[in-house]
């Protein structure tokens, strides 16, 4: 709830998609008022449809507005307090993170919005200029909507929420795969650099507790739960230990990594990319985060899953 004590009207874009519906779920579960953003041309897409129902029958609100429809967005962000972007900026599904230039010039005819969370929830664009093509789009695509949403004078909050635990865990941190192997696995380099995992809904969880909290506005938060500051090797370590045996390791070194890396179509080449930083370069440990940005230290009230307890659903 609000500081004051009162729910907030949260508007959610991209509410139907991996990380939005979880959004929607945690504003609902928070006791806000939630609405629930879709496109008037939704097709025979059955799965979105039930989704949606299903958010309507817990008391979320459902919005037809569209990107294509400059003042149909205007009306949707004129409901809210909140509005919560989670419009997919992941190239192997679709990248969309510019369209949300359309959303902030929205916001700030609207007018009325208190909060504003764009779509970011990974590596912090902000620590990534030196990132390598053709991967840094993301970060360079980030920081665009960033300087206008600072230009615009929209008060907003960023989340870093470094690795989503189903793509990196499930897989033991090999892009590519999302199940654990039972036999062998491949280590990126020496396996020692230090990732940051952090279970969907939890990243959902924390973003929700932080839209109407004083201590993050206008700021960004990190979610770096302590227990899950793991290297690729600590990571096979917990899985070897749940299934009894130890794996087959093979060692990808950086230069065989970057030469795969070279001959995949231009959406894997930006995925792997930001293993690349995460995995050789260690960037996401690479840096101390305040106690005052931390979400795990700024909501301990929230009970992170551990990477131990989500690994075991592997099992």
């Amino acid at each position: 709830m609000g500081s004051m004590g009162k729910a907030n009207k949260v508007l959610v874009i991209g509410g139907t998609g991996y990380l939005g519906k979880r959004l929607v779920q945690a504003s609902l579960n928070s006791g806000h008022d939630t609405y629930v953003m879709h496109r008037p041309e939704i097709g025979v897409d059955i799965e979105k449809i039930q989704l949606l129902l299903s958010f309507k029958m817990q008391g979320a609100h459902l919005v037809s507005a569209s990107f294509d429809d400059y003042q149909s967005l205007v009306d949707a962000v004129s409901l809210a307090d909140v509005v919560i972007c989670a419009i997919s900026g992941v190239h192997i599904r679709s990248h969309q993170i510019l369209l949300q230039l359309k959303l902030v010039q929205a916001i700030k005819e609207a007018g009325n919005v208190k909060r504003f969370v764009p779509s970011e929830f990974g590596t912090d664009p902000a620590r990534m200029e030196e990132a390598m093509e053709p991967g840094r789009i993301t970060f360079d695509d980030k920081m665009v909507v960033r300087r206008a949403i600072e230009e615009a004078g929209i008060p907003f909050t960023y989340v870093a929420a470094n690795c989503f635990a189903g793509y990196f865990l499930g897989g033991l941190c090999q892009p590519g795969f999302i199940l654990p192997s039972r036999e062998r696995v491949t280590l990126l380099g020496d396996g020692n650099q230090k990732g940051i995992y952090v279970d969907e809904d939890d990243i959902a969880a924390y973003t929700l507790k932080a839209i109407d909290d004083p201590r993050t506005l206008n700021k960004t938060i990190y979610v770096k739960p302590p227990k899950n500051v793991l290297s690729q090797r600590e990571v096979v370590q917990i899985w070897e230990k749940y299934i009894g045996k130890e794996l087959q390791k093979t060692v990808l070194s950086e230069q065989e990594f970057l030469a795969v890396m070279k001959e995949q179509n231009y959406a894997e080449q930006v995925g792997l990319t930001h293993y690349y930083h995460v995995c050789y370069e260690g960037c996401l440990a690479s840096f101390e985060v305040d106690d005052d940005q931390e979400a795990t230290k700024l909501y301990p009230e929230v009970r992170y899953t551990t990477v131990e307890e989500y690994l075991k659903r592997y099992v």
